[in-house]
């Protein structure tokens, strides 16, 4: 039975990864930091499909939580979901530089460090996939969040070329708007996002394994976004930074 460990497991993207990873048959090792809803979660997903569930208390944006996590994928894991990460509720520059640090940690530095940890065993098994998931923000300029999850998607491209394995993916993955807690926990007035722009997080898991399973390094969820990436490859880049800074500051 393959084992996926997937980091911010207890909501959103990451919880819908573990109902689907389930669904097929991955025995998981589930991160987060709230080690209460941690074991919540384990159970749920136990009770329904069968499964083999560990929990790893962890808070990725510390040494520690690193650390305890590097130690565990170096034991070895079939699939490797970086998904933990945060938003802020303000812009550049106005965010605490703590918080701008602790979000390229989380952001960057964590799916480096526990990609590098996985890759490994990965090789020696001759086959792995590792999921870093980014955002369709990563194509245009909103602040460091943008930034950060700019370097993902280059970091997951460059890491699948220079790997060249065929039978180890790395791929990011760039949904747009996911009706999840991110919104909320960060403390974001989403009010003026159009309905038709949201996306339901089982559909975008779904479409992640589908393009991993076709070999994608870039996996954009939905026609709608699909279109409004490559659209926004074509106007100029001004352009594009000035209409993202307008809507950034609504």
């Amino acid at each position: 039975m393959p084992t996926a460990l997937i980091t911010g497991a207890t909501a959103g993207l990451g919880a819908a990864f573990a109902r689907r990873l389930a669904g097929d048959g991955f025995s998981l090792v589930l991160v987060a930091r709230d080690e209460t809803r941690l074991a919540e979660v384990a159970d749920q997903l136990k009770l329904r499909y069968g499964v083999s569930v560990e929990v790893l208390g962890a808070d990725l944006a510390t040494e520690e939580g690193l650390a305890r996590v590097e130690s565990r994928l170096r034991d070895g894991v079939d699939l490797l979901v970086n998904n933990a990460g945060f938003g802020h509720p303000g812009s550049f520059p106005t965010v605490p530089v703590e918080d701008e640090v602790r979000m390229l940690r989380l952001h960057c530095e964590a799916v480096l460090r526990l990609t590098l940890a996985a890759l490994p065993g990965m090789k020696e098994r001759d086959r792995g996939a590792v999921i870093n998931v980014a955002s369709v923000a990563a194509f245009f300029t909103r602040g460091t969040y943008s930034a950060s999850k700019a370097w993902v998607v280059n970091f997951s491209e460059s890491a699948a070329a220079e790997i060249g394995h065929p039978r180890i993916r790395v791929m990011a993955l760039c949904p747009g708007f996911v009706r999840t807690e991110f919104h909320q926990r960060a403390g974001m007035d989403t009010s003026t996002i159009p309905g038709f722009l949201w996306l339901k997080d089982d559909d975008v898991v779904n479409a992640a394994m589908r393009d991993l399973a076709l070999r994608r390094t870039v996996s954009v969820p939905d026609l709608r976004y699909k279109a409004i990436v490559a659209v926004g490859r074509f106007v100029p880049r001004g352009v594009v930074a000035a209409v993202s800074g307008r809507l950034g500051r609504r």
